[in-house]
Protein backbone atom coordinates (compact mmCIF):
# COMPACT_ATOMS: atom_id res chain seq x y z
CA UNK A 1 0.00 0.00 0.00
CA UNK A 2 1.48 3.37 -0.95
CA UNK A 3 2.51 5.79 1.77
CA UNK A 4 0.36 8.92 1.88
CA UNK A 5 2.24 12.11 2.67
CA UNK A 6 1.21 15.75 2.91
CA UNK A 7 2.14 18.39 0.36
CA UNK A 8 4.82 19.87 2.63
CA UNK A 9 6.63 16.53 2.88
CA UNK A 10 6.25 16.07 -0.88
CA UNK A 11 7.72 19.50 -1.62
CA UNK A 12 10.53 19.01 0.89
CA UNK A 13 11.29 15.60 -0.63
CA UNK A 14 11.83 17.02 -4.11
CA UNK A 15 13.60 20.17 -2.91
CA UNK A 16 15.85 18.12 -0.63
CA UNK A 17 16.93 15.92 -3.51
CA UNK A 18 17.62 19.01 -5.62
CA UNK A 19 19.87 20.29 -2.84
CA UNK A 20 21.60 16.91 -2.74
CA UNK A 21 22.40 16.84 -6.47
CA UNK A 22 24.11 20.22 -6.31
CA UNK A 23 26.47 19.13 -3.51
CA UNK A 24 29.14 17.96 -5.93
CA UNK A 25 28.56 21.01 -8.20
CA UNK A 26 27.50 18.89 -11.18
CA UNK A 27 24.28 17.29 -12.32
CA UNK A 28 24.76 14.09 -14.30
CA UNK A 29 22.37 12.58 -16.83
CA UNK A 30 21.61 9.71 -14.46
CA UNK A 31 20.77 12.18 -11.67
CA UNK A 32 18.50 14.11 -14.03
CA UNK A 33 16.66 10.94 -15.08
CA UNK A 34 16.11 9.85 -11.49
CA UNK A 35 14.97 13.33 -10.45
CA UNK A 36 12.42 13.35 -13.29
CA UNK A 37 11.07 9.96 -12.16
CA UNK A 38 10.84 11.14 -8.56
CA UNK A 39 9.26 14.46 -9.51
CA UNK A 40 6.62 12.67 -11.60
CA UNK A 41 5.90 10.27 -8.72
CA UNK A 42 5.41 13.22 -6.38
CA UNK A 43 2.97 14.88 -8.80
CA UNK A 44 5.21 17.58 -10.27
CA UNK A 45 4.97 18.50 -13.94
CA UNK A 46 7.94 17.49 -16.09
CA UNK A 47 8.54 21.11 -17.18
CA UNK A 48 8.74 22.22 -13.54
CA UNK A 49 11.15 19.39 -12.72
CA UNK A 50 13.38 20.12 -15.71
CA UNK A 51 13.53 23.83 -14.87
CA UNK A 52 14.29 23.15 -11.19
CA UNK A 53 17.07 20.71 -12.13
CA UNK A 54 18.57 23.16 -14.63
CA UNK A 55 18.49 26.04 -12.15
CA UNK A 56 19.64 24.31 -8.96
CA UNK A 57 23.39 24.83 -9.42
CA UNK A 58 23.06 28.58 -9.79
CA UNK A 59 20.07 29.34 -7.57
CA UNK A 60 21.60 31.09 -4.58
CA UNK A 61 18.20 31.85 -3.06
CA UNK A 62 17.41 28.27 -2.06
CA UNK A 63 18.58 27.66 1.50
CA UNK A 64 20.77 24.61 1.83
CA UNK A 65 18.83 23.25 4.79
CA UNK A 66 18.36 19.48 5.00
CA UNK A 67 14.68 18.52 5.20
CA UNK A 68 12.89 17.39 8.33
CA UNK A 69 9.96 15.11 7.60
CA UNK A 70 6.77 14.34 9.49
CA UNK A 71 7.75 10.69 10.02
CA UNK A 72 10.77 8.41 10.03
CA UNK A 73 9.17 6.37 7.26
CA UNK A 74 9.20 9.36 4.90
CA UNK A 75 12.78 10.19 5.95
CA UNK A 76 13.92 6.62 5.25
CA UNK A 77 12.39 6.70 1.78
CA UNK A 78 14.02 10.07 1.14
CA UNK A 79 17.47 8.86 2.22
CA UNK A 80 17.16 5.70 0.10
CA UNK A 81 16.24 7.82 -2.94
CA UNK A 82 19.06 10.21 -2.07
CA UNK A 83 21.52 7.33 -2.01
CA UNK A 84 20.16 6.03 -5.33
CA UNK A 85 20.80 9.45 -6.86
CA UNK A 86 24.15 10.04 -5.15
CA UNK A 87 25.42 6.60 -6.18
CA UNK A 88 23.87 6.64 -9.66
CA UNK A 89 27.26 7.26 -11.27
CA UNK A 90 28.74 4.50 -9.03
CA UNK A 91 30.55 7.10 -6.92
CA UNK A 92 29.05 8.69 -3.82
CA UNK A 93 30.61 12.13 -3.46
CA UNK A 94 31.67 12.86 0.15
CA UNK A 95 29.62 16.09 0.28
CA UNK A 96 26.50 14.18 -0.79
CA UNK A 97 27.08 11.48 1.80
CA UNK A 98 27.70 14.03 4.57
CA UNK A 99 24.50 15.85 3.67
CA UNK A 100 22.47 12.62 3.71
CA UNK A 101 23.95 11.73 7.11
CA UNK A 102 22.76 15.14 8.35
CA UNK A 103 19.26 14.33 7.09
CA UNK A 104 19.43 11.07 9.06
CA UNK A 105 20.41 12.89 12.25
CA UNK A 106 17.66 15.52 11.85
CA UNK A 107 15.07 12.81 11.34
CA UNK A 108 16.22 10.40 14.05
CA UNK A 109 17.53 7.70 11.74
CA UNK A 110 20.20 5.35 13.02
CA UNK A 111 23.80 5.60 11.76
CA UNK A 112 24.00 1.81 11.38
CA UNK A 113 20.84 1.85 9.25
CA UNK A 114 22.49 4.45 7.00
CA UNK A 115 25.70 2.42 6.62
CA UNK A 116 23.82 -0.78 5.75
CA UNK A 117 21.49 1.03 3.34
CA UNK A 118 24.43 2.73 1.60
CA UNK A 119 26.30 -0.58 1.27
CA UNK A 120 23.22 -2.23 -0.25
CA UNK A 121 22.82 0.64 -2.70
CA UNK A 122 26.46 0.44 -3.80
CA UNK A 123 26.13 -3.32 -4.40
CA UNK A 124 22.96 -2.74 -6.39
CA UNK A 125 24.66 -0.03 -8.48
CA UNK A 126 27.80 -2.14 -8.98
CA UNK A 127 25.67 -4.99 -10.29
CA UNK A 128 24.01 -2.52 -12.68
CA UNK A 129 20.52 -3.03 -11.29
CA UNK A 130 18.10 -0.19 -11.90
CA UNK A 131 17.56 1.55 -8.59
CA UNK A 132 14.29 1.10 -6.75
CA UNK A 133 12.76 4.54 -6.39
CA UNK A 134 10.99 4.84 -3.06
CA UNK A 135 9.02 7.89 -4.20
CA UNK A 136 7.17 5.65 -6.63
CA UNK A 137 5.47 4.15 -3.55
CA UNK A 138 4.34 7.55 -2.23
CA UNK A 139 1.09 9.40 -2.83
CA UNK A 140 1.04 13.12 -2.07
CA UNK A 141 -2.27 14.14 -0.54
CA UNK A 142 -3.11 17.73 -1.36
CA UNK A 143 -6.02 17.76 1.10
CA UNK A 144 -7.42 15.42 3.70
CA UNK A 145 -5.88 12.80 5.98
CA UNK A 146 -2.21 13.38 5.20
CA UNK A 147 -2.57 17.04 6.25
CA UNK A 148 -2.81 15.87 9.85
CA UNK A 149 0.94 15.19 9.85
CA UNK A 150 2.88 18.13 11.30
CA UNK A 151 5.53 19.62 9.07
Amino acid sequence: MPLSINIIDGSNYFKGLLLLIRKDRQVTESEMALMRRIGKSLGFEREFCDQAIRDILDNEYIEDTPPRFSSKEVAEKFVKDGLAIACSDQVCHPAEETWLRTVCILNGLDEQWFRVTKAQMLVQQHEHHAPVIEAEDIVVQYTGAADKNPA
